[in-house]
């Protein structure tokens, strides 16, 4: 695996040169603008007082210190964004649905400075930070474009043909209370609530703490493109402390992150009778059949595996390859991974960045090691790599993995991935399906109406034909969510604007009344119903 420059150059956008950090690499001596920072931190409800400090993972270096919120700014917060929402849900649809697309010209125009910032929190290579400001361009279009589709009032059938006007209008819930992750941290940040604010309601959010000013940039992008400043609050601090207030006091929660937490939300939104969508864990399966072309799965697989250092909930970590085409597949597979370029850098080129922590280090070296120490295989990577940044570890690819390693079934969210062959394709899918995970599966096959007919028999949420996780992720359109304990709900399409709205179903009755009329006794009514009724099955009416 070759490396690339450890050291953060400077891209553009809100960097300066600071004294270098004798701790570190004393070349990487760039900071963030003090005054930059300091405009997107004021956007924090807070009134604590309290800071906390936040370091890039690209050399370990202080990059910014993030205002605190207390239980009463969480109160705040709410009171302002309630006051807000009510005079939104009377802006005109096609005004809302303007300033989202505004908020696509200016995340286009604006990427450059996304995608530094997520960098440096993140760590994560150039190419997959840009990933980001496209996913939130591609939302903030798609549903503009399609608001009406999805908002409009909407005509059913009446009991009575002609004399029954039944209509279902969507009202906003009020507040929606968005609780992200840090591995996606503009995106994840932003895609949740920009239906939501379509939808006429307002938000509250407490993005991670690892990962706030790349929230904080969203917000501050959603004011620039018209949305009233009150109506999208942030809030800072420990998910333990604030979660609950969050629960506690919003109309519908949306939350990306483990399975453990999600079901604590789960049982708060619960007890208040609010709805919820959770975006949970996955232990995601790729299968590759006989008839796979081998240079195109083994390319995929690279992706499907090791993109943002597998720190993401749709990649990879159990594959499952065909024996008539293993050796070979298994032979292009690690030489692909062994070619990565790795680094803890700014620029482009670099195929892998950093994992985001120490934790998260740890994790993934306690897997690998567990796994070695119990009979597995190293094929490619296998070890942490501090000269190229704190928290890099290389892409690794184990054979040999069972059900007795904690990496078979427990979810490594890192670049680690574990191998298996099969024979029987039947048996394949039902591997597939082992464990209490169902969030997204790939297949590559160059039979796709087999792979499609395959996929109807995988118990995930999604599950992409030929490609890793893009298609469907970036195909807006469709709903994307998990199966058992990778969560409920979905975001995207029309089930990721209409679950924050509440469907209201209005009826206008004319001419006649459900009940007897003119002098009509309530045995002839009941006998004119009925016969209304065999009129209406013989007409083919539903």
């Amino acid at each position: 695996m070759s490396a690339q420059n450890p050291v953060p150059e400077p891209t553009g956008g809100p960097l300066v040169e600071g004294p270098a950090d004798p701790e570190h690499d004393p070349r990487a001596s760039y900071a963030l603008e003090p005054d930059y920072v300091a405009a997107l931190t004021r956007r924090v409800v807070s009134t604590t007082g309290e800071t906390a400090q936040v370091d890039t993972p690209l050399n370990g270096a202080p990059l910014a210190h993030i205002p605190q919120s207390s239980a009463a700014d969480v109160a705040e917060a709410f009171t302002r964004a309630r006051k807000a929402q009510q005079a939104w849900s009377r802006v005109s649809l096609d005004d809302r649905a303007a300033m989202l697309l505004r908020l696509h010209d200016l995340v286009l125009d604006r990427q450059d400075e996304i995608i530094d910032l997520i960098v440096w929190e993140s760590g994560k290579a150039r190419k997959h930070a840009f990933d980001e400001p496209m996913h939130i361009a591609l939302t903030a279009r798609y549903y503009a474009r399609t608001a009406r589709q999805h908002l409009k009032a909407d005509r059913k059938l009446g009991v009575v043909p002609g004399l029954t006007r039944v209509e279902v209008n969507r009202v906003p819930k009020g507040v929606v209370g968005i609780i992200s992750p840090w591995n996606y941290p503009f995106t994840m940040a932003l895609c949740d609530g920009l239906p939501a604010l379509l939808a006429g309601n307002a938000v509250v959010t407490k993005p991670d703490a690892q990962t706030m000013l790349s929230a904080l940039l969203g917000a501050q992008l959603l004011e620039e493109a018209g949305f009233p400043a009150d109506l999208w609050q942030v809030v800072a601090g420990p998910g333990a402390d604030l979660g609950p207030e969050i629960v506690g006091r919003a109309d519908y929660i949306c939350f990306t992150g483990s399975t453990a937490t999600g079901k604590l939300i789960a049982q708060g939104c619960a007890d208040r009778l609010i709805g919820c969508s959770l975006e949970l864990g996955g232990k995601n399966p790729i299968l590759i059949l006989r008839d796979a072309d081998i240079d195109k799965a083994a390319e995929g697989a690279v992706r499907a595996a090791f993109s943002n250092a597998g720190q993401l909930c749709v990649s990879m970590e159990r594959m499952f390859v065909a024996d008539q085409v293993y050796d070979r597949f298994v032979e292009r597979f690690v030489a692909r991974t062994e070619a990565m370029s790795l680094g803890a850098s700014l620029d482009w080129g670099t195929d892998m960045g950093s994992l985001i922590s120490q934790q998260q280090l740890d994790a993934v070296v306690r897997h690998v090691e567990d796994a070695v120490a119990k009979g597995a295989r190293v094929l490619a990577g296998g070890k942490a790599r501090p000269d190229l940044g704190p928290y890099v570890f290389e892409p690794t690819i184990l054979e040999g993995v069972s059900p007795d390693m904690t990496c078979f079934g427990e979810e490594t969210f890192g670049p680690v991935i574990s191998i298996y062959r099969f024979h029987d394709e039947a048996d394949a899918v039902a591997r597939a399906n082992d464990g209490e995970y169902g969030l997204n599966a790939s297949i590559y096959s160059q039979d796709g109406s087999r792979a499609r007919a395959m996929a109807r028999h995988i118990k995930c949420g999604t599950v992409n034909i030929n490609e890793a996780f893009g298609a469907t992720f970036a195909s807006i359109d469709s709903p994307m969510g998990g199966m058992r304990q990778s969560g409920m709900g979905r975001r995207q399409g029309a089930e990721g604007i209409h679950r924050y709205t509440e469907p209201q179903a209005v009826a206008t009755q004319r001419l006649i009344r459900f009940a007897p009329m003119f002098g009509m006794s309530d045995e002839a009514y009941g006998k004119v119903m009925t016969a209304n009724l065999r009129l209406m099955k013989k007409l083919g009416r539903a």
